[in-house]
């Protein structure tokens, strides 16, 4: 494809936990707990990796969210190219519904893509795009953000009213502190950031989520 590039090195990149080890990883794609209802393509394990820089910035987010009683929860971070065609081919192609009532109630599935909350190409794949949200350190319970991750529908959309003040002021304090550390938010939902500096905005990763094989293939 002119303009991009598509590769499997990821010498640029970290497994997060190395740089933000408190942050809870509840990796929705290794699981069958997602919008689709089963294991994502190119998921072979449960762990967030993310570029080295990406991981920096959230190490600062994490740290000054900690002094407040939050700690980072993240869903998804880099996503491989392959899991984005799944994605794609879902919305397009796919006639099981059977996660409708979960994620996408009031919407139809093949207007997730022209909806915004499906891509052809995701900036996850560029490697410093997250999917996070907070832990009150002292319930250990998610903050109510007023939807879940990965519902599609405007009530995901960060400055949705249709929540309480309670939860958008929540989704305001994330947003707060990620834009601080240097990420920018999207617009279709409060979950979703990407590092404002990306260092590869112009390429498109494919190698797994694997901490053996980013491990074997950095040295």
């Amino acid at each position: 494809m002119p303009g991009y590039d598509f590769t499997k090195d990821p010498s640029g990149f970290v497994l997060l936990s190395d740089y933000v080890p408190h942050a809870v990883q509840e990796i929705r794609y290794f699981s069958t707990y997602n919008f689709i209802g089963e294991r994502i393509d190119g998921y072979e394990e449960p762990c967030a990796i993310i570029t080295a820089e990406a991981a920096r910035a959230l190490k600062s987010v994490s740290n000054e969210l900690n002094v407040i009683g939050y700690r980072l929860k993240i869903f998804d971070a880099y996503r491989p190219t392959i899991a984005v065609k799944q994605f794609v081919f879902w919305a397009l192609e796919d006639n099981d519904v059977r996660m409708k009532p979960y994620f996408y109630p009031q919407i139809n599935k093949e207007d997730t893509i022209s909806l915004g909350y499906i891509a052809s190409r995701s900036s996850h794949s560029r490697g410093s795009t997250v999917d996070l949200t907070l832990l009150d350190m002292k319930t250990g319970k998610e903050v109510d953000m007023g939807s879940p991750f990965d519902y599609f529908g405007e009530l995901s959309h960060p400055d949705c009213r249709d929540v309480t003040d309670e939860q958008y002021k929540n989704r305001m304090l994330l947003q707060k502190y990620m834009v601080r550390n240097g990420f920018e938010p999207y617009p279709c939902e409060w979950w979703h950031f990407t590092l404002r500096d990306e260092p590869y905005p112009d390429t498109y990763f494919s190698f797994p989520v694997s901490s053996a094989y980013l491990r074997r293939n950095r040295a």
